[in-house]
């Protein structure tokens, strides 16, 4: 079981690099293949056990994510929704949603951030008991990304934010568990040279006081970040390859939630009955006639 309950989403920014997609409807609600981009982040926070969440986004864009989620109770969860008045860096989350965090740890998770086999945070956020928790996954062009640096026995020892020159090629995927402290760090740091609370100098504040965690992430997994024009595109496309070769849906919160535990199989089935005629309905109708058939086998 998750002690990590609460979870924000952050959906802001200018969207820049989709340009000229995002000059009608911001980047976290473009579709990745079969779903809009929101559903991916939001299944991965519900199949981790997070029952409250937060979603953070420019204002005006605020009305459609709340028109698609609601307020969460048809995924057996909580959703509040809390405004960006302008992109001033990932860490700036913290401050936007620190009534929402309280005194209790939180997960934070990028709104176009597309992870496959979300099991592996499992542990992670079952085991969480403070300071910061974040992961580190191998990439070809880590100069892109906050770059981690590991010693010879595996612990990490520097990070760095798009270095010209990177120490390692393992970098940080957008999402991150931290205590109760994050919102008083995050007060503490000065806006980087372009303006912004980097969400990199807040883990080098954990770092450095010795409470920050980074867990390797396996071969085999797989992080998608769905950023720009190309990376939508490739994201479409392993979605699709995916869900057809194994049968199952990547980024399904109905199915995320059941399986969870935060909705039983009435709530789901209503759920599924009252979709339109399409895909997504078809493999939530053959999901409930597996559910049935295991039900009626145990």
């Amino acid at each position: 079981m998750s002690k990590v309950k609460k979870g924000i989403i952050l959906a802001g920014g200018s969207g820049s690099r989709l340009y000229p997609l995002t000059t009608f409807l911001t980047k976290q609600l473009q579709p990745v293949y079969d779903k809009p981009m929101i559903y991916y982040p939001l299944s991965t926070l519900i199949e981790n056990g997070v029952a409250e969440i937060c979603l953070i986004s420019k204002p005006d864009q605020l009305p459609l994510f709340e028109s698609i989620l609601g307020d969460g109770s048809k995924f057996g969860v909580r959703i509040e929704y809390h405004p960006q008045p302008s992109p001033d860096g990932i860490a700036q989350s913290f401050l936007i949603a620190e009534d929402f965090i309280g005194k209790e740890s939180v997960a934070l998770i990028l709104g176009d951030n597309i992870f496959h086999s979300p099991a592996v945070f499992r542990d992670t956020f079952a085991n969480f008991e403070g300071g910061a928790a974040i992961f580190a996954y191998r990439v070809q062009d880590p100069q892109r990304y906050g770059v981690v640096e590991f010693d010879p026995s595996g612990n990490a020892v520097s990070l760095e934010e798009k270095p010209k020159q990177p120490k390692s090629n393992y970098v940080v995927p957008g999402i991150y568990l931290y205590d109760r402290n994050v919102a008083r760090l995050t007060r503490e740091l000065k806006p980087s040279a372009r303006g912004e609370l980097e969400i990199t100098d807040l883990n080098l504040a954990y770092l450095h006081a010795k409470t920050l965690r980074v867990s390797r992430l396996p071969r085999g997994f797989a992080w998608l970040d769905a950023g720009t024009s190309s990376s939508l595109h490739e994201a479409s496309s392993f979605v699709q390859t995916l869900e057809k070769r194994q049968g199952i849906k990547i980024g399904c919160p109905e199915e995320a939630a059941y399986r969870a535990g935060l909705i039983g199989k009435k709530k789901l089935c209503e759920l599924i009955h009252a979709m339109p005629a399409c895909e997504y309905k078809d493999y939530l109708l053959k999901l409930e006639r597996e559910i049935e058939a295991e039900l009626d086998g145990a």
